[in-house]
Parts: C-alpha cells; structure tokens; sequence
C-alpha cells in the first residue's frame, strides 16, 4: 500500500491534470502574447526607422540593428534581416528617386562598381572594434555638422564630375568599411558627395539608396557564402510582419524626401541621421573600453 493512499483519491489526481492543464495552457497564451508584443513593437520601431532614413536617400539598416538588440534577438537574424530590410526600402526609395529625375549615374558607378568587392572583403575581416568605431564616428558628427549648418546654402554651390580614380578610391574605402559595420554604406556617402560638391542634396539621396541597395543585396550574398546557409533561411518568421512596415516607411519617407520636403529641410533631417549614427559608434567604444 502506497504511503499517501489514505489522502489522495483518483478524483484528486484528475483534478490535479486539469489544474496543471489550465495553468500551462495560460502559461503558454502568455508567452505568445508576449511574442505577438515583441514583435508589434520591433514593426513600430522599424516603420519609424525606415520613414527618417528614407527620407534622406538612406535604408536604416543600423537603425534596425538597434531596435532588434533592445529586446535581445541572436545576432545570427539581425544581420540577415536588417539586410533584408535594407533591400526592401532601398528599392522603393531607388525607383523612386529614378522616377523623379534625380539618379545620376555618372556620379553612381565609380563609386559602386569597387564597393561591391570590397564589402565583400570587409564581411571576412576582423579589425579592432575600438579603432573602426571610433574614427567613423567622430567622421559622422563632424560631418552631420558641416551639413547642419550649410543647410540654407546647400545647392547655391554648382556640382563637378568626382575625379574617377579618387572616386573609386573611396568607393572602395566605403565598401571595406560597409562590410566591416553591416552597413549599406550610404551613411558615409551622402556627407561625401555633398561637402566635396560632387552632387546637389536630392541627387545626393538619390544616388545613396542606389548605393545602399547594390551593396546590401552583396552583403546578404556575402552573408551566406560565409555561414554556408542560404541567407533568406536564417530570417524570423516575424520578418513577415516587419517588412511591410519597413515597405511601408519607405514609401512614406521617399514620399517626402522626393517633393515635400525642401533642401534645407532634407539637409538638417541628414544630419540628425548622421549624429545620432555617429554617437551610437562612440557610445559602443565607450562600452569597449570599460569593459
């Protein structure tokens, strides 16, 4: 005879399975109210990501990166989806931008055509996170300053052809470093093109998201040639709520970057883009150097 067979009757243990029953029932409603949370948040923050970046020629994908880190999903989505996303807006604002006049592809090629190898050498590279993060983000604030306040004067400056061999040079240099940080790149062409007066402001987002778009669809290649997966298979099954809110912004943004907003206006957006960009950077090299 059991121990306990003077206390529990089969009537208790029948009690008890539907008991537990009700409690793991609501504990998983919970966990996938939870999820379903999580996941309308991140398509928030990524349709607003998407409507400020496109607005200026980018695609957000560092902005992405940022709102998928703050509720801690594994770094071996965040790169594939935030290049996904990237793919995704930089092709509405690239037709967009085509469509409205403003794509040049003279001032385009030189500097795409060595970005797209040298991402693809930057994605195998491993450099001192203190050293790139540090030199880029002090390069992003000075020159978000520089675009802030010559903002009014923007395009009263006429435009020259960039010198092909400097512009492959720095084609180049942005590639390498686009790989490096899992960027499109345009952050860091858009100040160049316009404090070098190689192109006018709208010409400027125009030939960026073109950029940002070539180079991203290597990097999510590149991304499965180096994890010998196929890139689109690492993406959360989330990624079908937060591309149309990526499409969505884009849309939104590109709307007003090609004929709402004024040049002044795309010039200061720009530099909020490229301060909160660089002091993201400077933040993280605080970070490293503490710990």
């Amino acid at each position: 005879m059991s121990l306990f067979s003077g206390y529990a009757k089969p009537e208790h243990y029948y009690l008890l399975h539907i008991l537990l029953g009700v409690c793991l029932n609501r504990l998983l409603f919970r966990e996938s109210l939870m999820t379903l949370t999580v996941t309308l948040l991140i398509a928030i923050l990524i349709f607003a990501v998407a409507v400020l970046y496109s607005t200026v020629g980018h695609a957000g994908a560092s902005g992405y990166l940022a709102a998928m880190a703050l509720f801690d999903l594994a770094p071996s989505v965040m790169k594939p989806t935030a290049l996904t996303l990237n793919i995704l807006v930089a092709t509405v604002g690239t037709i967009r931008f085509l469509r409205a006049g403003f794509f040049s592809w003279r001032t385009f090629w030189p500097f795409a055509v060595a970005s797209i190898p040298a991402a693809f050498i930057g994605g195998w590279l491993t450099l001192p996170a203190v050293v790139y993060k540090a030199i880029v983000g002090v390069v992003l604030l000075y020159s978000a300053i520089r675009i802030f306040f010559s903002a009014r004067t923007a395009d009263d400056h006429g435009t020259r052809r960039p010198p092909l061999a400097l512009a492959l040079l720095l084609g180049a240099a942005i590639g390498l470093l686009s790989g490096l940080t899992g960027v499109g790149g345009g952050i860091f062409l858009s100040p160049v093109l316009m404090l070098m007066h190689w192109a006018k402001t709208k010409e400027t987002s125009a030939v960026s998201v073109t950029f940002i778009l070539v180079n991203s669809v290597a990097g999510l290649l590149g991304h499965g040639l180096v994890t010998h997966v196929t890139a689109m298979s690492t993406l959360p099954r989330a990624a079908l709520v937060w591309g149309p809110a990526a499409l969505a912004g884009g849309f939104i943004g590109t709307e007003l970057g090609t004929r709402r907003l004024p040049i002044a206006g795309i010039r200061r957006w720009l530099s909020v883009v490229l301060v909160v960009a660089g002091l993201k950077l400077l933040s993280e090299v605080i970070s490293l150097l503490l710990h």
